[in-house]
């Protein structure tokens, strides 16, 4: 469900807004100053949607428009072939995505949602609220590169730009050009193609432009940030797995899991991964440090069928399986109740006792954590301080602290930098990426609508002759577009907020 402090803040905000534009405009001795001053700054308010217009860029769209005509005719062009192929591509995707939705809807497994290529956003549901922020920016940054596109190629077309804005709906930003629509309707179908295309083109264009970014980073950064030395904790969330005074804590560097090395974010993701779905590796021990003393408690089974043989809640024993020395061939296995940290410091990985011999000369045995299925013993190492031991759900760990690849050549310099940096783009290209597909759609108020009436002119005029056939054709093919469309948004609102 929707967190109920955001949509009280969001509705009050709202209220509070409209409340006062309501007041403002009945009062008798401030209405007309009111109004005035609205109009002067080009703002417009109506229930949950406030817009601001002006006109100080159009001459910035037009210096941009002059700039080198016969490879903007390419640009413009390129954009052209590329919405075209975008209309018929976001259906096909919507399609798949809608096929993917309804399997998810009669499937259990909570992963397949993860295998989506596009998903409805709900803040505070499947967008965390401390990202808001980059989502926001993000999203306005992309609604204005794609206004920006449709300003500089309607000039290039001899299309008067009336104005450009930028607007706010419940929560979402969004930027929008106002065209004359008379000088729109006189030029060709290929130039309104352009014209329609630009915005979506230039979304393209910025998703690359940020992925290329992304993956230049490492580069930019080299200078002042290392790579490849580890993962730095940023962040450990209060009360996790991973916090406590012999956690991890932020300006640690992980360098392995196990016997899995870390030199990055991905290799610590993988590293949890391979540990999830592999046995719990064991440790050799040296046979003869095998002690009387150790409180060979009676082993019992668990509800699941493993075994425990620590029954005093000890957060410093831990119960570790072996095969009896004397009794190998038997297979019989002992349990044993042991101090854990100084069974696993400095020792060497096994999953049996002849793993053991093949390391050292001296007799060792494998003594193996016994837990309980899907739980997991993971040594964490962070250099220079003691291994981290965590005892748990391997994804609780991932999801405890928030690592980066990018390490401080210098002590001054701030943690959250590449952080910022690199979380922005892969938002920018998540999201202008989502806006280029989804304003492809041929679906009514979308880009799509016009692009496909400008095709529709452009193709078929020598094939169907009467024009009211041809919007008849747009018409139907918009209706397609739009229940695809909306039946894609309406699931997958559903999804998120259902479950």
């Amino acid at each position: 469900m929707i967190p109920v402090p955001l949509l009280v803040c969001v509705v009050g905000g709202w209220c509070a807004v409209y409340l006062t534009d309501t007041l403002l405009k009945s009062s008798v001795k401030h209405r007309i100053r009111y109004e005035s001053w609205l109009a002067g700054r080009g703002l417009m308010l109506s229930p949950f949607h406030v817009r601001w217009q002006t006109t100080m860029f159009n001459r910035l769209f037009a210096y941009c428009a002059r700039i080198n005509p016969r490879a903007q005719y390419l640009w413009f062009n390129s954009g052209l072939v590329f919405g075209v192929v975008a209309m018929v591509g976001s259906v096909v995707l919507l399609i798949r995505t809608l096929q993917q939705t309804l399997a998810q809807m009669t499937s259990d497994n909570p992963r397949m949602g993860n295998q989506q290529t596009l998903q409805v956003v709900v803040p505070g549901i499947n967008l965390p609220t401390s990202q808001l922020a980059y989502f926001f920016m993000a999203l306005l940054l992309s609604g204005v590169i794609h206004e920006l596109g449709h300003a500089v190629a309607a000039l290039r077309e001899q299309v008067r730009v009336n104005g450009f804005g930028i607007f706010v709906f419940v929560v979402y930003p969004g930027a929008f050009v106002d065209l004359f629509t008379t000088h729109l309707n006189i030029i060709s179908p290929v130039q309104q193609l352009r014209i329609f295309c630009a915005g979506v083109w230039h979304n393209f264009v910025l998703c690359l432009a940020a992925l290329a970014f992304l993956f230049l980073l490492p580069i930019f950064l080299f200078p002042v940030y290392s790579t490849g030395g580890g993962a730095l904790v940023s962040e450990v969330v209060q009360g996790a797995a991973a916090d406590g005074p012999r956690g991890l804590s932020v300006g640690d560097i992980v360098v392995g899991l196990e016997d899995c090395p870390v030199k990055g974010v991905e290799d610590w993701s993988s590293c949890l991964s391979h540990l999830s779905h592999s046995p719990q590796t064991g440790y050799c021990v040296p046979s003869s440090s095998l002690q009387p003393s150790w409180a060979h408690g009676r082993a019992f089974k668990r509800l699941d069928g493993t075994f425990d043989c620590c029954s005093n809640n000890s957060l410093t024993d831990l119960c570790f399986s072996y095969m009896k020395p004397q009794g190998k061939n038997s297979k019989e296995r002992e349990y044993a109740c042991m101090p854990v940290r100084k069974m696993v410091t400095g020792t060497q990985v096994c999953r049996t006792d002849e793993d053991c011999t093949a390391h050292t000369e001296v007799a060792s045995i494998c003594v193996t954590p016994s837990l309980e299925n899907q739980t997991r013993f993971i040594r964490v190492t962070h250099p220079p301080n003691t291994h981290m031991l965590f005892v748990g759900y391997p994804p609780h760990l991932q999801y405890a602290v928030s690592l980066t690849n990018f390490v401080p050549r210098f002590g001054f310099l701030h943690l959250d930098l590449p952080v910022f940096l690199e979380t922005f783009c892969k938002y920018v290209v998540s999201l202008s990426g989502a806006l280029a597909v989804v304003n492809s759609v041929p679906c009514f108020a979308l880009d799509g609508q016009w692009m496909l009436n400008a095709l529709l002119e452009a193709t078929l005029v020598t094939v169907v002759t009467d024009r009211q056939r041809r919007e008849l054709i747009g018409f139907f093919l918009l209706l397609a577009g739009s229940a695809l469309l909306a039946a894609n948004v309406a699931l997958g609102l559903w999804m998120v907020t259902a479950r």
